[in-house]
């Protein structure tokens, strides 16, 4: 049989502890939180339970409890002692007396159990496994509290200060639709963006009935590909939008997570295969955001490195539509890390410096003095095509022939591929195998750590 959920005023009813150790003191803490009048019975008490009765939040008696204990007719007795025989004793004892019984030691003589809580009040997450297995529910709190920013505690009051308005404005049969349009709308987003007053304002024009006139742009990065790597609020916007602009670097794991009902819109691109213009892209995600939608220009590694993310959202601003710029992992952090090179090393590097391979005009035409350090990390993006003439120039302009040399192929995917070579030797090793993009390139001594340090196969 299944147990059934349920959510009480704390206040309602009387709760009885019998017990003063560690389960006991959480009991009565989450009993206290919940606005409960709690009375303990334990000889010895914890020192979180007797600063509650010292603060007068709860009463403590400070004694064995008696197989002739008395409580209050109705109450709820939590038993939690270490004598096992002493609780059976109570929890028959209690039934007696019309109470219901919660017995730490024994799951099967229960008539209520504790289950984990996420609080967001007024919003509340309670998770059981009906007392088979605390740790479980433990675990599992803690996995889902990640995804429930505490901003979700600022929606929750925003919707209970409105409900007497729907109420009041809407009649019974609208009310449903109102509340499923705005969930649906921008308003829980702009909430847990911290944005509560274009979000108060949103919420007041779907009660007046107006359509939103205007939608929203998220920028977000998508990391260098394994979809583990995206942040809490890239992984939102990407399962709330209505349109998805993406590029050829958006792993597959992450574009699985995209709402089945968006629209997908390819805009990538490659070595002189623009699939759409830059500015067309720019014009489109403005045109789509002014139709009331929420656009999702969804970006490998980190939308403002090597990304053109800032081009994006100039016109954006130009044309007053809103957005948001969410940070990704940029693929030199993501694919160094997976391939167990550190960016910077006390004995190897004190500076980092990111250049890309190729620039707007195709040319791979490098301020080449200023890339020779000696204890600099260099790490190139999108310059596989040019890998043979960046080795040539580099040693040319002074950088020893040795200095170690990395190439991360579809790094933090499944099927990575580290190739570790030297300047001098990097060019044959190309010309003679199949590396395929995206590849990132790693330059410096920081490299040689890649075989004592590689964590990942």
């Amino acid at each position: 049989m299944m147990t059934l959920p349920l959510v009480l005023k704390g206040d309602i009813r009387p709760f009885y502890v019998v017990g003063g150790g560690a389960i006991a003191s959480r009991k009565v803490h989450t009993l206290v939180q919940a606005g409960a009048a709690v009375t303990v019975i334990a000889p010895t008490a914890g020192v979180d339970i007797a600063r509650l009765a010292q603060q007068g939040s709860i009463q403590l008696q400070a004694r064995e409890a008696s197989e002739q204990e008395v409580f209050t007719p109705g109450a709820f007795v939590v038993l939690a002692t270490d004598n096992e025989i002493l609780n059976a004793v109570l929890a028959s004892a209690a039934r007696q007396q019309g109470c219901f019984v919660c017995r730490v030691d024994n799951q099967d003589d229960n008539d209520f159990i504790f289950p984990a809580v996420i609080d967001r009040s007024p919003v509340m997450v309670a998770i059981s496994s009906r007392g088979a297995s605390p740790a479980l529910t433990r675990h599992l709190r803690q996995r889902l509290e990640a995804f429930l920013p505490q901003e979700y505690r600022q929606l929750g009051e925003m919707v209970e200060a409105m409900r007497g308005q729907v109420k009041d404005r809407l009649a019974a049969p609208l009310r449903t639709a109102f509340w499923r349009k705005f969930m649906r709308s921008n308003v829980p987003e702009l909430v847990l963006a911290r944005q509560p007053e274009r979000a108060q304002l949103l919420a007041n024009q779907l009660l007046a009935g107006q359509e939103a006139s205007m939608g929203e742009v998220y920028l977000v990065g998508a990391g260098p590909g394994d979809p583990d790597l995206l942040t809490f609020r890239a992984l939102r916007l990407i399962q709330s939008a209505d349109v998805v602009f993406y590029d050829r670097l958006v792993g597959p794991g992450v574009m699985a997570l995209i709402a089945g009902d968006a629209e997908r819109i390819y805009v990538g691109k490659a070595k002189s295969d623009h699939a759409v213009p830059q500015e067309e892209i720019n014009q489109r995600l403005a045109d789509e955001a002014r139709k009331g939608k929420r656009v999702l220009r969804l970006k490998g590694g980190d939308p403002f490195i090597f990304g053109r993310g800032g081009e994006e959202i100039e016109l954006l601003a130009q044309y007053g539509v809103p957005f948001q710029v969410v940070p990704g992992i940029t693929a030199a952090s993501g694919c160094a890390a997976y391939a167990g090179i550190p960016l910077t090393h006390r004995d190897h590097a004190q500076s980092v410096r990111f250049v890309t391979g190729h620039l707007r005009d195709g040319s791979c035409n490098l301020p080449w003095s200023e890339l020779i350090h000696p204890h600099q990390t260099l790490v190139i993006y999108m310059g596989l095509g040019g890998i043979a003439e960046i080795c040539r120039q580099l040693v040319q302009h002074g950088m020893d022939a040795t200095t170690p040399i990395a190439l991360v192929e579809k790094g933090t995917l499944p099927d990575q591929k580290v190739h570790i070579g030297t300047l001098a030797d990097m060019p044959d090793f190309i010309a003679a195998n199949e590396v395929q993009a995206p590849t990132l390139t790693i330059i410096g001594s920081v490299v040689s750590l890649h075989r004592k340090l590689a964590w990942r196969s």
